[in-house]
């Protein structure tokens, strides 16, 4: 039986168990009719929230920005950017937020700020040489003249890693490096200027009530001073700016200043590693708290794959006693009920698939298995917002309404992410469906699906069996299981290896069906709950592609 301590201590670690819902703010709802999503759209969509059930609200970036990425290009970190509203609204809406029971993540972006950052401003203006350069990385050209980048680095987003600037005196200059967009000057983690800002800024958000941050490309801020040329075909060891062992220095001073507060603020990595043990390294005591399972988002819809991703996932987890987390899509990945409907499920940066023939029931189906599979794992789950509503990918934007600089950086060779960052439908028979109010200026800023009338929040919140009802029920009961609340998880033995079985707390069992044939269900246990509302208490035989939960009887 769990005593007060331990009920006081799971408040606390309220992350390793908590199902966190991503908000995209310039997509989920426009409060002012300026075709954006904003902060008023948020406090107003805020009950929706916690009648969906998730228990913590991640943001993605609302700070002062050009928008040249979409606000992962950060020029202010205390200002918020004024499409999305102020920092009185921001901090309403925290607090309305906590009334309600939903604990709030902001973004922080360690590894690069906006060329428009008052740092980088006066970095440029100053010249080779000066003390401001020492907070980027600028360098002198290779070449004769200069002419030719300081090393063969790319940019994640296509093209060189580098720039180069004019002189003050209107020569051509040094070169600064940007392993995302032009616009997004990588800092020099190795001034402790550079540190002491971030230190800052964690602590402003967290007195302003932030319960923990999400820490964008949390792999690449450490940087080999040397700068070498880098081939990724034979990769050394180790990498010039991923995963250098230097970077963890920067997460124990972060976790530091959260075990200030009480109860402790949360650190969440966006870790892109394939490696497990390397993975785990950021999730020591003394470092994040947890970290996305990218692992599992990547795996293709294959029994042996998810099984082996979610050994090797508990595994490397339970070796640092950090908290696993699941995810299923997010504001970078193609959505996965597109994914799931194709003949490759994979998910890789480099195999968007775009035009990749897609059957959206079939993918609608899985995504339903996929959820209950994954809402049953030991750990935490994160949500995307729209995933809830069974949106699949919007593939058939046009290109001069295309806004990702991946799409503009790599000439439309990557179609980019602007098909999972469409603005959410609400309600209503044609676009805007909601997100925008009545009488609003402007279009939503990317075109939404003129067939989403039957997709959007309030046609589903009346129809028994839709994707939004299922997740509602779903989440319910995941809160008020107790088995499913502790680390408890044991395979159980299956004749079909299309099937995947296990048990946790309490007699509760979770049965997946990936095989394209029925499957019996176990003896002496009763259903709970299944992602196919045709499998009910009479049923003996588990559908294809189908997911459900179990009590032993």
């Amino acid at each position: 039986m769990a005593t007060a301590n331990d009920t006081a201590s799971q408040r606390q670690e309220w992350w390793r168990d908590a199902v966190i819902y991503q908000v995209y703010p310039r997509s989920f709802a426009d409060g002012d009719g300026d075709g954006v999503g904003d902060l008023a759209g948020v406090r107003e969509r805020l009950p929706y929230l916690a009648e969906l059930g998730v228990d913590a609200l991640w943001f993605s970036p609302w700070y002062a920005s050009p928008q040249a990425d979409a606000g992962y290009d950060v020029a202010d970190y205390r200002r918020i950017d004024p499409v999305f509203g102020d920092l009185a609204q921001a901090g309403a809406l925290i607090e309305e937020a906590h009334r309600l029971g939903l604990r709030i993540v902001v973004d922080v972006v360690p590894n690069h700020v906006s060329d428009q950052h008052a740092w980088f401003r006066e970095a440029r203006e100053a010249g080779p040489g000066a003390e401001a350069r020492d907070l980027f990385w600028f360098r002198p050209g290779r070449g004769s003249d200069g002419e030719l980048p300081p090393n063969d680095w790319q940019s994640v987003f296509g093209g060189p890693a580098w720039t180069r600037v004019p002189n003050p005196d209107g020569g051509p200059g040094e070169w600064y490096l940007h392993l995302f967009a032009p616009e997004q000057p990588d800092l020099n983690w190795n001034n402790p200027k550079v540190r002491e800002e971030h230190e800052s800024v964690l602590r402003f958000w967290f007195d302003l009530g932030a319960d923990g941050v999400r820490i964008d490309s949390a792999t690449m801020p450490a940087k080999d001073p040397e700068l070498p040329d880098f081939d990724p075909a034979s990769p050394p060891v180790p990498h010039p700016y991923i995963d250098r062992d230097d970077v963890h220095a920067i997460y124990r001073s972060w976790r530091a200043v959260a075990e200030q507060y009480a109860p402790p603020r949360a650190l969440i990595g966006e870790v892109w590693l394939a490696d497990p043990v390397r993975f785990a390294h950021y999730l020591r005591p003394d470092e994040m708290h947890t970290a996305f399972n990218f692992d599992y988002l990547n795996s293709p819809w294959e029994p042996a794959a998810l099984r082996g991703c979610i050994d090797a996932t508990l595994d490397a987890h339970a070796s640092v006693g950090a908290a696993p987390t699941w995810v299923l899509s997010n504001h970078d990945v193609t959505r996965h009920v597109t994914r799931y409907g194709r003949a490759d499920s994979s998910y890789g940066h480099a195999l968007r698939q775009h035009g990749t023939s897609t059957d959206l029931v079939l993918g609608t189906r899985r995504a339903r298995a996929a959820l209950l599979l994954a809402l049953a794992l030991p750990g935490g789950h994160y949500i995307y917002q729209g995933e809830e509503l069974g949106l699949g990918e919007v593939e058939d934007i046009p290109a001069e309404l295309r806004q990702d600089p991946i799409f503009h950086r790599t000439g439309g060779a990557d179609i980019g992410r602007d098909g999972c960052r469409v603005p959410l439908p609400w309600s209503g028979q044609e676009p805007p469906f909601g997100f925008s109010p009545p009488g609003a200026s402007a279009p939503p800023w990317l075109p939404q699906p003129a067939d989403w009338a039957d997709s959007t929040a309030e046609a589903q919140s009346g129809r028994p069996g839709s994707m939004l009802r299922f997740y509602r029920t779903a989440l319910a009961l995941r809160r008020a299981e107790p088995g499913l609340h502790d680390e408890r998880f044991a395979w159980l033995p299956v004749d079909d290896p299309g099937v995947l079985a296990f048990e946790r707390a309490d007699g509760f069992v979770c049965v997946a069906n990936l095989s394209p044939t029925p499957a019996p269900l176990p003896a002496d246990t009763a259903v709970v709950l299944a992602s196919d509302s045709a499998v009910d208490g009479a049923a003996a035989l588990l559908p294809p592609d189908t997911t459900v939960w179990l009590r032993r009887t």
